[in-house]
């Protein structure tokens, strides 16, 4: 019996281990990724800093501090895929965090914790299958308007099932947007405009329905979140769930999808899913999954062909 006392002794311990690790470190862990693309209708490099399911609480102020310095990248756009706020009272401070690169060319959308406060749910629902939508037909719990007064009083354009087209340096961008898609508020509203110009597409949760109705329209790259990069991964990075039905090795980072939201190497528009800066405060772990915001560098498709 000494044996096996030593075994669940020292299993227990690993558990505890990790589960400290993942509630303390992990989650802490803030990561600047980088990637690279082609964007047809581009007529210049443009670097697009991506931020997503931020799930601020009060009080997180290493959070806030490195949302601060992000602004140090002076990207020339800014895309935010929404669930900012993970408690009532954080408007103002995801606000202040977010205010200097609110001072950059960006544009955002909401998840449903930009609606509804986070409700405490058994983490280990989500194996499973997607967490059902909550309240998905009340008020909304959260001062989502507010939220949204903030990023547009400093110029960011609400893409929430609208469209906008922004001049950025040399390039006409062209930006349709969803509501999300998760909570069933999702209505793709088609591109701004009959200019040309780069398309790129931009939703919260990345549905395979909502990213087939941007490939059709022949979006260039589409920009979601929702994820979370699988939050509690195996090692290595590997998801385990994306809580929608994209597949789990598109939890995060860069990948390709064909005209019905399918991944396909060859497929036309690009897909570019955040791993997310935050978790909801009702399950406050990462594991193998740092929190992040990534730098995208898209140029012409010629340009890196002629390099």
């Amino acid at each position: 019996m000494r044996p096996l006392g030593a075994a669940a002794g020292l299993t227990l311990t690993l558990g505890v281990g990790t589960a400290a690790y993942a509630g303390v470190v992990e989650r802490r862990r803030y990561t600047l990724r980088r990637a690279e693309g082609t964007l047809p209708g581009l007529r210049a490099p443009l670097r697009i800093l991506h931020i997503s399911d931020i799930h601020y609480v009060p009080g997180q102020r290493r959070a806030f501090e490195w949302l601060r310095q992000l602004a140090d990248l002076k990207p020339d756009l800014v895309i935010n895929t929404g669930d900012n706020l993970s408690h009532p009272d954080a408007v103002d401070e995801v606000l202040d965090a977010l205010a200097a690169l609110r001072q950059f060319p960006g544009a955002f959308v909401p998840g449903s914790n930009d609606y509804f406060a986070p409700q405490l749910k058994n983490p280990l629902k989500y194996l499973g299958g997607p967490s059902q939508p909550h309240q998905e037909h009340g008020e909304p719990t959260l001062d989502t308007a507010a939220l949204h007064r903030g990023f547009e009083s400093t110029g960011w354009a609400d893409l929430t099932n609208a469209g906008a087209s922004l001049q950025v340096g040399e390039s006409r961008i062209r930006l349709a947007g969803t509501d999300d898609a998760h909570i069933e508020r999702d209505d793709f509203p088609g591109w701004p405009g009959e200019e040309e110009g780069a398309r790129i597409g931009v939703t919260h949760a990345p549905v395979r329905s909502v990213l087939a109705e941007f490939a059709e329209a022949e979006a260039g790259i589409v920009f979601a979140g929702h994820t979370h990069g699988g939050q509690v991964c195996l090692p290595g990075g590997r998801a385990l769930v994306t809580n929608c039905d994209l597949p789990a090795r598109q939890a995060k980072g860069l990948s390709r999808i064909d005209r019905s939201g399918t991944p396909s190497l060859r497929g036309r528009t690009l897909l570019h899913v955040s791993a997310g800066i935050g978790t909801s405060r009702t399950a406050p772990l990462r594991l193998f999954c740092p929190p992040e915001a990534t730098l995208l560098t898209l140029t012409p498709p010629e340009s890196r062909a002629s390099g």
